[in-house]
């Protein structure tokens, strides 16, 4: 009798134990970094350079700690404007989101006749849709036939 009371009241302490032991798990996502970065340091813009932009220097992680890389100049594109990175809130942590061209806004597309683009098509097109039609409704010259229909033999 006094083996199986034992037994019981150690089974009862293990799951005791175990109901109040808190399971803690830390998956790192790769590029999210927990710590928020540093206030950004002031850093004088140089004077401009013929064909050239200048990126701003920004805080980079090393896996450790935050590390300063000063700004640099790059290779300006034509028709395009640099967009800064910048370090972005995401998944309870922070992300850096690269620099990227973006298309410069006297660039972006115009229509290559004045008064004419996408829209203005459609609405010929749907002219003369109306116009192309027969007395039955259907597109002049034959009746209409839904596409896949001809070859199943169902017109």
């Amino acid at each position: 009798m006094r083996i199986p009371t034992l037994l019981l009241a150690a089974t009862l302490t293990a799951f005791a134990l175990a109901a109040t032991a808190q399971v803690s798990v830390n998956i790192q996502l790769p590029g999210l970094v927990e710590i928020a970065p540093p206030a950004p340091r002031y850093e004088p813009v140089p004077v401009q350079r013929s064909g050239q932009v200048w990126v701003p220097g920004h805080w980079q992680w090393n896996e450790r700690a935050y590390a300063w890389r000063q700004g640099y100049w790059q290779q300006a594109r034509p028709e395009y404007v640099y967009a800064p990175g910048r370090w972005v809130r995401a998944d309870g942590g922070w992300r850096w989101a690269e620099g990227d061209w973006k298309r410069g806004p006297k660039y972006k597309h115009k229509p290559k006749y004045k008064g004419h683009d996408r829209h203005d098509r459609q609405e010929r097109y749907e002219r003369r849709e109306r116009y192309d039609r027969g007395y039955d409704g259907h597109p002049a010259g034959g009746s209409h036939c839904p596409p896949g229909q001809a070859k199943k033999g169902r017109c």
